[in-house]
Order: C-alpha cells, then sequence, then structure tokens
C-alpha cells in the first residue's frame, strides 16, 4: 500500500494496512460529501482490522460492506478510507500500541481520545466532511469533546450494527462526527431513516451530580454556557440523575461490558494470543474473570437502572451535562494515570446514556484555557432528531 493514497497521511488518522475508498454508488443529500469509517465497519473484499495487526493476519476479507457504509454510499457520499481505533476498541485514549496516535488538531500535543479516535481526528483535521465512529462506553462522545466537534450516540438499537465487530452488544451503537451541525444533521437524518425536524424542547434539566465530578475549575468554564441555555428555555430545573450513585452505575456497566467484551473475544485470544498493549491487556485479563453470579447481579440492577432511565424524560425534554471531566489530556500521560483514573472518572459520566440506552450528543460549547470541552445532551429514547435539531439551533447562534 502506497503512504500516497492515505488521505493527509501525517495526521495519523487513516489505517494503511488495510486502507480501502469507496465512491458514492447514487446521488442524493449526501452530495459531494466525504467521510471517513472506523476499522470495525465490514468493507466487501478487504480485511476488518480492529485496531490489532494479530486480529487482520487471523481474518479473511469480507464478503459483503456493512448497511451503514451502503446507505451513506447511496446518498452520494464518497468513502475517502478507514480509520484507526484502539486496540479491540477497548479504550478511550485513542493511543495504539501497534499503530501510534493520530494528531488532534484542536490540541496537537494532547490525545484525541479513543476508540474512535481517527474518525475524530479526520473530522477535526478537516479531511473528511463527517466520519462514522462506533460508542460503547463513550467510544464517540469523549474524542468529539476532546477533539472540538460534534459526536452523536444515537438510542439504542436505534441504527443497525449488522457488518459490524460486536464488542459488547448490550450498548453497541454507530456513532458520528462532524464539524458542521447541517452536516451532523444530515447525517442523522439518512443513518436513522428519519426526516429533520423542528426543535421542540420545553424543559432544559441540568444533572447536578454530574457537575459535582467535575473539578471547580471545569464547572467555571460551563457556567457562562448553562446559564445562556437556562434563558432560553421555558423551563429550567437541576436534578441529581443517579441519586449520587454515578460511581455504581459505572460498576455495573464496566461488569456487563466486560463480560460481553470477554465472551466475543475469548476464543480468538485463546486460539491466537494476540500481542496487547498497556492497559488493553490488564483490562481484557480482567475481563476474563468476571464470575457469573456478579454479572447475573448486574443484569438484574441494570434492568432497574434502564427502566428509571428510560423513563426520565419527556420527549420534549433534554439533558444537560458535562461529556468530560476534563480537557484532552496530554499525550503520553502515564497509562495507570490515563487507564485508570481519568478513563474511571469519564465513564461514571458516560456509562449514563448507555445503561438507558439513550440518545446523547456532544457539542463544542466550551473551551478552557483555549482547549475544547464537550456538554453533552441527552434526550428520551428516540428523540434522536430532536438533538441534532439542537445541535444545529445551538451551533449556529453566533453567542456560541
Amino acid at each position: 500500500m502506497e503512504t500516497e493514497t492515505i488521505p493527509n497521511a501525517t495526521l495519523g488518522a487513516f489505517c494503511k494496512e488495510n486502507h480501502v475508498a469507496l465512491m458514492h454508488t447514487s446521488t442524493g443529500v449526501l452530495d459531494g460529501l466525504t467521510f471517513a469509517t472506523k476499522d470495525v465497519f465490514h468493507i466487501a473484499g478487504s480485511r476488518t482490522g480492529f485496531g490489532n495487526p494479530d486480529w487482520i493476519r487471523t481474518h479473511s476479507e469480507e464478503e459483503t460492506t456493512a448497511p451503514v457504509v451502503k446507505s451513506l454510499l447511496d446518498v452520494g457520499a464518497d468513502m475517502l478510507g478507514r480509520t484507526l481505533t484502539d486496540e479491540l476498541a477497548y479504550s478511550l485514549s485513542g493511543e495504539n500500541f501497534h499503530y501510534g496516535t493520530p494528531i488532534n488538531s484542536a490540541a496537537p500535543d494532547r490525545i484525541p481520545g479513543g476508540s474512535s479516535n481517527g474518525s475524530a481526528a479526520a473530522v477535526s483535521g478537516q479531511v473528511v466532511d463527517f466520519a462514522l465512529g462506533t460508542d460503547c462506553g463513550g467510544s464517540v462522545r469523549l474524542p468529539a469533546s476532546y477533539c472540538g466537534i460534534m459526536g452523536m450516540r444515537p438510542t439504542h438499537n436505534r441504527i443497525t450494527t449488522e457488518g459490524v465487530i460486536p464488542f459488547a452488544p448490550s450498548f453497541d451503537v454507530i456513532g458520528w462526527f462532524a464539524s458542521d451541525a447541517t452536516i451532523f444533521e444530515k447525517v442523522g437524518s439518512v443513518l436513522l431513516d428519519q426526516p429533520a425536524i423542528s426543535l421542540d424542547v420545553k424543559q432544559l434539566i441540568i444533572a447536578k451530580d454530574t457537575f459535582s465530578l467535575v473539578d471547580s475549575s471545569v464547572n467555571q468554564a460551563f457556567k457562562p454556557i448553562i446559564k445562556s441555555l437556562a434563558d432560553q428555555f421555558e423551563l429550567t430545573k437541576e436534578i441529581n440523575v443517579s441519586q449520587d450513585r454515578l460511581a455504581h452505575w459505572f460498576e455495573i456497566f464496566r461488569t456487563i461490558q466486560g463480560s460481553e467484551i470477554w465472551a466475543n473475544r475469548k476464543q480468538w485470544i485463546k486460539e491466537f494470543h494476540p500481542v496487547f498493549g498497556s492497559g488493553i491487556r490488564e483490562r481484557l485479563e480482567w475481563t476474563s474473570t468476571i464470575d457469573s453470579q456478579t454479572i447475573s447481579r448486574a443484569h438484574s440492577e441494570h434492568a432497574e437502572i434502564k427502566n428509571y432511565l428510560t423513563n426520565l424524560l419527556e420527549p420534549d425534554e433534554i439533558l444537560c451535562l458535562p461529556t468530560s471531566p476534563r480537557v484532552a489530556p496530554l499525550r503520553g500521560t502515564e497509562t495507570n494515570t490515563l487507564e485508570i483514573v481519568y478513563r474511571t472518572q469519564a465513564m461514571n459520566l458516560l456509562c449514563i446514556a448507555g445503561l438507558g440506552g439513550l440518545p446523547q450528543i456532544s457539542l463544542p460549547l466550551v473551551t478552557q484555557g483555549g482547549l475544547p470541552l464537550g456538554l453533552s445532551f441527552i434526550g428520551a429514547p428516540g428523540c434522536d432528531m430532536n438533538l441534532l435539531a439542537l445541535a444545529v439551533s445551538l451551533v449556529s447562534q453566533p453567542s456560541f
């Protein structure tokens, strides 16, 4: 594979070993737009890499292309290439032991976030108009925050995951990035197979317990935008969304997620003994130790939490929270700090939408010290297009 065939190779966002580009197959609402695809989506005649050279070595070329990719090609968009992911998509850092770390154009000395790191970097670097990712624990939302772009996690099971490598199906969704709100909404309309709608939000709900997890300096950065938002909506209130149990909620999430990851990957790991980077290796080892009783308890509690979250919001209400507890960490941050401390803090925020199967967008509405900081909005189940209308409304306003 010639390096010249890789779009903007210096950005480090695109896969080299299994590079593939696809021209649009028809015309439509995305005419003239370009996109990139995270290296977990199958493309006919090509091998999917999943962020690990042993994976690509031990898997054959795919026979079919993921329907989500086809749907974009069918309405005029061109796919410029595959983008890097963290190993087996099991990290939030964006630093791949085997393939390196894509450049975060919004903060070049800092990580892009993962696991959809290459897709976020390609959008942030303005190489493509939008990009596909996947989001289980936060793999679209966190990179969106770090890279200063928009990211969407849709309602669980709203978009087919056929033709995508499974990770933890209880939480897996297809997501996407864009830096232009109109494009962000158009892509959503195609993937969700639903026309754009007028914004319909009557009540803004501030998730007080999520902001209490964030450092005071970060909270200070959020304050002006929160005040401005409160002035725009008919009703505003504050709630403790988790009754101060976010840390416990994350334990429920990671137990179910870990058990499903191990169930999906154990046969391959035992057969091929792949090499993993630090952080990924230890986490996968932990997944193999989760006992059935712990898993059963977690599923039981998850059912209760999901029922609560599913009924938390009315269709015309949105929940506001920080996407991340901080701006992007510096590249080369020590693994234990990055994967244990930072990951845990972020997951206490990110697990909410996952546990509830709820749609969430991260918007680049805030900066701290010149660095991007995403603000998130969660909607009721199925209210994805309303969140996209909100993105168009907020990002297009001069005051934001």
